[in-house]
């Protein structure tokens, strides 16, 4: 069976974790956590990077730092993973669900405007399949509405961009994962990125327990002292050691996923020009980062159908998010704002095919061939 995904691993993965153990300490903020967000900061240009334990945690910790409090309403897609809803719903705030792009599969930017009301807060553009939002009208509704921006880019992580800019850094918070189905992994961890030097200090005492510990390892003050509500947000050592491997490679791992990409997508290209299948749609400035390939197909019954074929012929490939407002919680913390023309219907369509590191271009080409079976014979 050719696995859906299979988390990277690189070289120097044991290595980094034998010195980390080999440090004494294994705890947050050793040597590869620092060397991780120095990282990040480096590639993305973003003025502070804090790993997390996730990037639901990252996501958490945006909205604290936003002072998002019940009663207050924030924008999204419907079409995203839960955790992009439940770090603002833990707040006590409503999730406004905008319909989407049947090009992306992104939140609609000419309907956000639309959603906001006198609670409206924040918006939070998902990027998906790490191909980013039409970024600038959504920046320039959250100026005319004084609202802050949290983009959701876990899986943009740092060499998906728009105009140029690194995704995760053009809002107010930008979060990233590092989950194991991501293109670089750590197993389960994350990452926010915080655009504006004003916001980074008390970030770091939230992250730290609600501490300014971290002032006091950097020997800015003698003692350290609970200063705020906070929680603990820093991972391991061992997590932080592992994804660095990665991250000194990233450029390698970035150009082996982009040749699958293009792979499927060349392979694909006499499907999608007989109006078999759609793929995936990359707007002019925007680069995408290869995190994901999918298809659509013409309905749900021929999707299903599709990836029952792949698995008898021994690919697993699968379908993705249900929209959160047909959910029991989505319908219980949120609305839809207008009309759900392309969020279900899209959804029903699309298949994701295998993508990760060491999948090998044979393996791409024989899962192609099967694909292009499957529609021969329709």
């Amino acid at each position: 069976m050719i696995d859906f995904n299979q988390p990277p691993y690189v070289e120097k993965s044991m290595d980094y974790i034998r010195k980390a153990v080999e440090n004494k300490k294994i705890c947050g903020d050793g040597e590869f956590t620092k060397k991780c967000n120095a990282w990040i900061e480096e590639y993305t240009g973003t003025k502070k990077a804090l790993l997390t334990t996730s990037c639901t945690h990252a996501t958490e910790l945006a909205a604290i730092l936003s002072e998002i409090k019940p009663g207050d309403e924030v924008i999204m897609p419907s079409y995203t993973f839960v955790s992009t809803a439940d770090a603002f719903v833990l707040r006590g705030a409503k999730a406004v669900f905008v319909d989407i792009r049947p090009d992306t599969m992104n939140i609609d930017e000419k309907l956000i405007e639309n959603a906001i009301t006198d609670k409206t807060r924040a918006i939070v553009p998902v990027h998906y399949a790490g191909v980013s939002c039409e970024m600038d009208t959504i920046l320039e509704i959250a100026k005319k509405y004084n609202l802050l921006v949290i983009e959701d880019a876990a899986h943009g992580v740092a060499m998906a961009s728009y105009k140029g800019k690194a995704l995760g850094t053009m809002g107010d918070y930008g979060c990233y994962s590092f989950h194991e189905t991501k293109n670089y992994s750590m197993g389960e961890g994350g990452a926010l990125l915080i655009r504006d030097e004003k916001n980074v200090e008390n970030a770091e005492i939230v992250r730290e327990k609600g501490t300014n510990r971290s002032k006091f390892f950097r020997g800015q003050i003698d003692k350290y002292t609970w200063v705020e509500a906070g929680s603990s947000y820093l991972p391991s050592e061992l997590n932080a050691a592992y994804l660095y491997a990665q991250l000194e490679v990233a450029d390698k791992i970035n150009e082996k996923r982009l040749s699958i990409w293009n792979r499927y997508w060349d392979g694909l290209e006499k499907l999608s020009d007989e109006g078999k299948i759609v793929r995936p749609t990359i707007p002019e400035g925007c680069v995408h980062n290869a995190h994901m390939f999918y298809l659509k197909t013409r309905d749900l019954e021929e999707r299903t159908a599709l990836i029952s074929y792949l698995k008898e012929q021994g690919v697993q490939a699968v379908f993705h998010y249900i929209p959160l407002h047909t959910s029991p919680a989505g319908q219980r913390y949120g609305v839809f704002a207008g009309e759900d023309h392309y969020t279900t219907a899209e959804s029903e369509r699309l298949v994701r095919l295998p993508l990760y590191y060491n999948l090998s271009l044979e393996q791409t080409d024989y899962i192609i061939d099967k694909v292009n079976v499957f529609y021969k014979e329709r």
